[in-house]
């Protein structure tokens, strides 16, 4: 047996040894057995023999590898389980030796010995606690009064520690509420639940609180949506901490206070990644991300590793995010080959060279120029990058025998109202047009913005936010769809799993979020006021921007899919000589000036809405709510111009030999 021999585990030998001779010894005289057992040195061998035998079981348990800094009720159980085991073979050890004790004797000592080896282990878990908070203990600091919302499992934990002076839980415990009203009235180590979260505003007043814990992961996100409203029109410091019903008991004394964050207040379930679905066409194959070094090509990336893939390519312009993430998957899954290859999308020699030399069976193309007010002032540049490179990388797809291919796509594609968004609609088409003449699994996948993104307005506002103000929101009505990176990767990648070929899936993104809500919100979770200590300023929408963003457009419906929070739409796709024409048309307008590339699109993208005055709008340095989604995928300076036409019939695929264990 592996006993590793720490300082801790040579204590606990020597103390169960200890502890089995007092249980015993103790036993035998609470049993008023003393003067038979005792008459001779023969007790000493007696006990003995119980003690190598507790030893001996509790090696083969692995009691002394238990090492953990906190003992925990599964280590408990483990010594009861121990006991029961060792004082009867103790027992029958005795009797094989001709030496008997009362059962009395051996059931008064295993309660003994259950409460000594246990004790000694609980006893160094409250020591090692106790160094813990001392060492961790700031100076001066200001323990806030503390209004507790939830009386469950999160709730007690934070009561607890708070209570016991846990300063990585920094507050004095007042009062909790909770909405179950067989809990009011109860008390949580000593604290009282003195009602519902409808009283949390009055109870601010009346207890002079000055933080509120917010300790209620199982709500749903209506509840947690009013609950946090309500919390937010306090003016107190907001707090949070995850659910305790996801870690185990040894992680409990990690767990933090965090400060509320942007992601909280939409309160979105997000989703779980189905690895059922998944593994079927992602596990033991080479996947290949263009713009993997973005936002959502970074997070695609990391999701697909778990899967199990046989090799990862990040392909992407720009070097240093795409390095930083090789050296982040490759110390996290070192089974796994993670290349970065460099290089733009409109380059078609370069993506060949690409295809042949790694053979990708999945593609996810999340490569494109995204920045809307920018591509209103460039719109060759979002036509050669998002057009036509979508197409070099759906033509070298197709090529190189590529099983699936998943196109991000984004809600700004619906009725487009900018030269980003009318490009963006495009490479839909040309993903449904190869669906239907090629054996490659086509799909696209469409959703709004993502919190966190690379070039997101969140830091934006949370710099002017810092600076005392004035934040700048483009307009009071303006909506938009959120979710977080995490959330829409898991959907997409999900939604690859479903592709039969030519799909658009639709994420539901929930309900459209206020801008002004949010920047208002913002502000309070900073601890100030809107409009009394910072200033919102509306700035007006800037060119091609949405007052509210759609994730259908007028002739299309959806239908559910297997996969919760994931809709399929039900159009009618282009025919593929419609999109051949589309693209020999746009293709035709390139060596025009800006304004004929614009008027091209919008005779390609019928519901492409451009508004005239939008040309000749400029971007300003005063930013309003930000329509980037991710890192654009930016053409290189020596990338050749398209010199072949783009619409010619797909090469013929090479036959590929499938690994059979892949399906």
């Amino acid at each position: 047996m592996n006993v590793r021999l720490s300082g801790r585990a040579v204590f606990l030998i020597l103390w169960d040894i200890f502890a089995t001779y007092i249980a015993f010894i103790f036993a035998t005289f609470g049993t008023s057995q003393g003067d038979d057992i005792f008459a001779t040195t023969d007790w000493i061998f007696l006990f003995g023999i119980v003690a190598v035998v507790n030893f001996g079981i509790f090696v083969i348990l692995r009691m002394y590898n238990n090492l953990r800094e906190y003992a925990s009720t599964n280590e408990m159980l483990q010594i009861v389980y121990a006991t029961v085991i060792s004082v009867p073979v103790s027992a029958v050890v005795h009797y094989v030796a001709g030496n008997r004790l009362p059962i009395r004797v051996y059931l008064l000592a295993w309660f003994v010995l259950v409460v000594l080896t246990g004790g000694a282990r609980f006893a160094f878990r409250y020591w090692r606690h106790g160094k813990q908070l001392i060492s961790q203990r700031p100076n001066n600091v200001s323990r806030r009064r503390t209004l507790i919302v939830g009386a469950g499992e999160t709730g007690s934990l934070t009561i607890n520690r708070m209570a016991a002076g846990d300063y990585s839980m920094q507050g004095i415990p007042v009062a909790c509420v909770d909405d179950d009203v067989s809990k009011h009235g109860l008390r949580i180590h000593n604290i009282k639940v003195v009602g519902s979260t409808d009283m949390i505003q009055d109870l601010v007043r009346t207890l002079a609180i000055e933080q509120i814990v917010v300790a209620i992961p199982s709500a749903t996100p209506d509840q947690r949506r009013r609950i946090y409203d309500i919390c937010l029109s306090t003016n107190c410091r907001l707090l949070t901490l995850p659910n305790v019903r996801n870690l185990r008991m040894e992680e409990l004394g990690g767990v933090q206070l965090r400060e509320v964050q942007l992601a909280d207040l939409l309160s979105r379930d997000e989703v779980v990644l189905d690895t059922r679905l998944v593994s079927g066409y992602l596990a033991g194959r080479t996947v290949l991300i263009t713009g993997g070094g973005g936002s959502i090509g970074s997070e695609l990336a990391r999701q697909v590793a778990a899967v199990g893939i046989s090799k990862l390519i990040i392909f992407d312009i720009y070097e240093n995010t795409a390095y930083d993430l090789q050296r982040e998957l490759s110390d996290r899954y070192p089974e796994i080959p993670v290349v970065v290859e460099i290089g733009s999308i409109r380059d078609k020699k370069r993506l060949e060279k690409l295809f042949s030399t790694y053979q990708p069976e999945v593609v996810f193309h999340a490569a494109a120029h995204k920045h809307v007010p920018l591509m209103e002032n460039n719109p060759r540049e979002a036509v050669l990058n998002n057009v036509f490179g979508t197409l070099n990388v759906a033509e070298a797809a197709v090529g190189n025998a590529v099983q699936y291919f998943i196109h991000i796509s984004t809600d700004k594609a619906v009725n487009p109202t900018s030269v980003m968004g009318a490009t963006k609609r495009l490479g839909e088409m040309i993903i449904q047009r190869f669906a239907q003449i090629s054996p490659t699994k086509f799909a696209a996948v469409r959703f709004g913005n993502v919190l966190g993104s690379n070039g997101s307005v969140l830091p934006i506002f949370q710099r002017q936010i810092a600076e005392a103000g004035p934040v700048t929101v483009t307009d009071p009505d303006i909506t938009r769809y959120f979710m977080t990176i995490p959330e829409a990767s898991r959907l997409v990648i999900q939604a690859g799993g479903m592709a039969k070929g030519g799909e658009i899936f639709i994420l539901e993104m929930g309900e459209p979020v206020k801008i002004d809500d949010l920047v208002r919100n913002l502000i309070k979770l900073s601890g100030m006021t809107p409009d009394v200590d910072i200033e919102i300023k509306y700035t007006g929408l800037r060119p091609g921007e949405k007052l509210y963003e759609e994730l259908l457009m007028d002739s299309e419906t959806t239908l559910p899919t297997e996969v919760n929070g994931i809709l399929v739409s039900t159009a009618v796709p282009e025919s593929t000589e419609a999109v051949q024409a589309k693209l020999r048309a746009l293709e035709a307008c390139l060596n025009g000036d800006e304004q004929s590339i614009i008027d091209c699109l919008a005779e390609q993208v019928p519901t492409y809405r451009h508004n005239a005055a939008n040309q000749q709008a400029k971007v300003n340095d005063t930013p309003g709510i930000n329509n980037v989604n991710d890192t654009p995928d930016v053409a290189s300076p020596t990338a050749p111009p398209i010199s072949t036409p783009p619409i010619s019939s797909p090469p013929t695929p090479p036959s590929r030999k499938l690994n059979q264990s892949n399906g």
